[in-house]
Parts: C-alpha cells; sequence; structure tokens
C-alpha cells in the first residue's frame, strides 16, 4: 500500500512538472506573440482616442469600455476559431495570410507618411448627425469595425509563432494574447484619455509641485499622441515589411533574409552597442522593404481610384 502511495505520489509529480513545463511553453509562446504584434498594437493605442473626441468627459471612459468589449469579442468569438480552422485544415494558407496582412501593414503605414508630407485626404468622410446617443453607438460601432482589421492582423501574428504547437497550446495562447493585448491597449488608451483630466486636477491644487505636474500633464498630452503616431506608424512599416521578408524566405526567395541578415551582422560588430545596432540595422531594412512594397500599393490604389473618377 505505501509503495502504491508513493508511486502515486510520483505520477502526481511527474503530471505537475509536465503541466509546468507546458505553462512554461505557453507563456513564452505568448509572450513571443505579443511581442512581434507590437507594431500593430501601438498603431491601435494610438489611433483608438480619436473615437471619444467631442464627447463629454464622463462618457469617455463607458465608450472605451464598449470598445474593448467589441474587441475583445472580435477576438474570442470571430477570430479565434477561424484561426485554430485555418490552423487545423489549411495551415499552409497561414504564411500567405500573415503575408497579406504584412502588406496592409505596409500600405496602411506608408500612407500615414504620404499624407503627413504631402496632406490629408482630399476627401473626408461626412460628419455623423444625430443626438449623442446615436452619435455615441456609430462611433462605437465604426471603432470596432476599425479593431476588427487590427485583431485580426494580430492574430495572424500569434498563430504564426503557435503553427507547430498542438491545437489546445495554440488556443490557449491565441486566447491569452486576445485577452492581455485587450486589457493592455484599452487600459493605456483609457489613461491617455484621462490624463489630461488628471492633469487639470494636479494643476487646481494648492502644491506647486502638483500645479507643476498638473500643467506638464495637460501641455504635454497633445505631443505624447504625436509621438505615438509616429511610433505607431513606424512600426507598422517595419513589422509587416519584416512580415514580408521571413514570408519570401520561407517561400525559397531569400535574398531579402539574406540582406537583412548582413546589416544585422555587421551592426553586431559595433564595439558597446552592438545589440542595438544589429536590431536597429535590422529593423531598418524591414522598413525600407515595408516603404517600398507600401509605397507601390500606395500608388496602386491612386491610380485605381484616379481611373474612377474619384479622388487620389
Amino acid at each position: 500500500m505505501p509503495s502504491g502511495l508513493v508511486a502515486l505520489l510520483d505520477d502526481v509529480a511527474a503530471i505537475t512538472k509536465l503541466a509546468a513545463a507546458s505553462l512554461d511553453d505557453v507563456a513564452a509562446a505568448t509572450g513571443k506573440a505579443g511581442s512581434k504584434a507590437m507594431g500593430v498594437i501601438v498603431d491601435d493605442a494610438a489611433v483608438t482616442p480619436r473615437y471619444v473626441a467631442g464627447f463629454t468627459a464622463k462618457r469617455e471612459l463607458p465608450i472605451i469600455g464598449k470598445i474593448a468589449l467589441g474587441s475583445l469579442r472580435n477576438k474570442l468569438l470571430i477570430l479565434l476559431p477561424a484561426a485554430l480552422l485555418l490552423s487545423a485544415f489549411a495551415p499552409w494558407l497561414v504564411t500567405p495570410l500573415l503575408m497579406l496582412g504584412g502588406a496592409y501593414l505596409c500600405y496602411e503605414g506608408t500612407e500615414k507618411v504620404v499624407e503627413a508630407i504631402f496632406g490629408g485626404h482630399a476627401a473626408e468622410a461626412a460628419p455623423v448627425e444625430g443626438d449623442a446617443a446615436t452619435l455615441e453607438a456609430q462611433k462605437v460601432s465604426g471603432a470596432i469595425r476599425t479593431d476588427l482589421i487590427l485583431s485580426a492582423e494580430i492574430m495572424a501574428i500569434a498563430l504564426a509563432e503557435v503553427a507547430s504547437s498542438p491545437i489546445i497550446t495554440q488556443a490557449i495562447v491565441l486566447a491569452l494574447v486576445s485577452v492581455a493585448i485587450t486589457l493592455g491597449v484599452y487600459g493605456v488608451v483609457a489613461l491617455i484619455v484621462k490624463m489630461d483630466d488628471i492633469g487639470l486636477f494636479l494643476a487646481r491644487r494648492e502644491g506647486a509641485v502638483s500645479r507643476a505636474v498638473g500643467r506638464g500633464l495637460v501641455i504635454g498630452m497633445p505631443i505624447l499622441m504625436r509621438v505615438l503616431a509616429i511610433i505607431g506608424t513606424a512600426a507598422m512599416i517595419w513589422v509587416g515589411g519584416g512580415i514580408l521578408v521571413h514570408g519570401l524566405e520561407t517561400f525559397g526567395v531569400s535574398g531579402p533574409a539574406h540582406v537583412s541578415h548582413a546589416f544585422s551582422t555587421a551592426a553586431a560588430a559595433l564595439p558597446a552597442i552592438g545589440g542595438v545596432a544589429s536590431w536597429t540595422a535590422g529593423a531598418a531594412f524591414a522598413a525600407v522593404v515595408g516603404l517600398v512594397v507600401g509605397g507601390a500599393i500606395v500608388l496602386g490604389h491612386s491610380a485605381v481610384t484616379r481611373l474612377r473618377g474619384g479622388h487620389a
């Protein structure tokens, strides 16, 4: 009987170690998948605050909460099942779809660069009319539709990182990435949106330090938003370019990947800053690829629009 109990305890210990190892694998895969999607995440955080512009302060957090809930539904109820079905029945499609998403990132990022240099769209969307509740519902609906595209890119990137893992691991990792990214993005968005209110509150306090910090927040938030927009655009271009480089290598077109590796290796030889320089060189090459591909798509889209008689 004791020997049987000892054997049972040994089995329990072995199962526990296996479970712990599996959790470590899941945690590592989740972190890697999330970091790969960082470009889309930063852009999402930079874009979302515009959806609460024009609303009263008391409606800002409820609107962000509704968008966050819609984002979570997009990921868990639509994109997660679609990603698992794709992985189970057509895994060969993961890389092409990922490259398609990468090309879209390049296009969107390059389009923002073109707009910053040459001016915005010639034709803006017509203003939405109606009462406050209708306007809020329309804004939330539009934000959730936009989030579906960004979330699809995030899920495709995450799926590519765990494509060789068992289906259960894929499901857990994708679910964790979905929840973590949604909470992270919209938590940061909520903080950004309310930061000016926090600044005003501090600026009205008695202490000189509080007033100084408050004024600094009020003045600094517009600058932070511009910096976030720039970082988001840059991240989209280099992440999209990197996805295309790795995808081409998967299909046997290894020239761009070899050039990127050569630049990174050469930069790594720099004393003291080798690691940072190596990453920067690889990201810069990916950004060049992203700008070339994005520029080609922007030109093509502009040409098609002109042929149809619209505004480029």
